[in-house]
């Protein structure tokens, strides 16, 4: 049985439900470089072809581990890459993405994407003159990249305000269920991104591992949500042969079962818990974590 396959937005593009969060394949979260070229590989031959990655991801490590493991089985065309900027100028930007090509060991990616966006503030300084926008627009223009993308962690209300300000083309937004309960991107962003056109990649699934004891409902309910995609974070074969087993079984919950999950969890709504969503997850902590 495969795993149910939905399009990616406007770009003609069609992805499993789960796909492939590499920020977890490398030493700090005890994953060596040979099980890391293994997981990657699996995940291809299991049909994943969604990888998303970033330059924040243990100094670049992250990425250097998905260049390898793609290149070392010249895998690079059977997949697509997402990774970000975390600098909101232009000049940083352009620097971030030579360097991310360099350890991705390719001459383009299919998506780059404004990384976390948790204030106005931020997208405003983005989208002014030298911001990080004109940056992702010049990559695109030289075949660079291939689309234009945007993610946030916080304040749905943000990633709202920078889709009536530019046609992206997908967005990264946190969806677990214990993000259902506050600063809704389900309730507040998803209904508007899918009325744009809009793909959306749901993270965070498992809430920072807090999910886990509800590890199969926690897919459930994010898979069952109105998005393209979602990027599960994946550190060992257990963990991906687990993912995999739970998405090709996916039958979507009933409005009950979702309501009944989200009673379960109730409590997990606080800052403690939801720490992107709180007020000291603070610009300079949120990419390392």
């Amino acid at each position: 049985m495969n795993v149910e396959k939905r399009m990616f937005g406007r770009t003609g593009q069609q992805f499993p439900l789960l796909s492939f969060g590499a920020q977890r394949i490398v030493d700090e979260h005890n994953c060596t470089e040979d099980e890391a070229i293994a997981i990657v590989n699996r995940a291809i031959d299991e049909g994943i072809t969604y990888f998303d990655t970033a330059p924040s991801y243990s100094k670049g490590q992250s990425e250097e581990r998905l260049g390898i493991a793609l290149a070392l089985h010249g895998r690079r065309n059977d997949v697509w890459i997402a990774t970000k900027t975390n600098d909101r100028t232009r000049d940083g930007s352009l620097k971030l993405l030579e360097e991310s090509l360099k350890r991705l060991q390719t001459d383009h990616v299919e998506e780059w994407r404004l990384h976390n966006i948790m204030t106005m503030e931020e997208l405003d300084k983005c989208f002014a003159k030298g911001g990080a926008l004109e940056a992702l627009i010049e990559a695109k223009d030289q075949g660079l990249i291939k689309h234009i993308s945007i993610s946030g962690h916080t304040n749905p209300r943000v990633q709202l305000e920078a889709i009536d300000r530019y046609p992206f083309d997908s967005a990264l937004v946190a969806l677990s269920a214990a993000d259902h309960l506050v600063y809704s991107f389900a309730h507040e962003f998803l209904p508007k991104a899918n009325e744009k056109g809009i793909a959306v990649i749901g993270m965070k699934v498992m809430a920072l591992g807090k999910l886990a004891p509800w590890y199969e409902k926690a897919l459930q309910y994010t898979f069952s949500l109105p998005i393209s995609t979602s990027i599960v974070g994946m550190e060992s074969m257990e963990q991906l042969e687990q993912n995999l087993a739970i998405a090709k079984s996916f039958k979507p919950m009933t409005d009950l079962e979702q309501l009944s999950f989200l009673k379960e969890i109730m409590h997990l709504a606080n800052p403690d818990v939801l720490r992107w969503k709180s007020t000291d997850w603070v610009s300079g902590e949120w990419y390392v974590r």
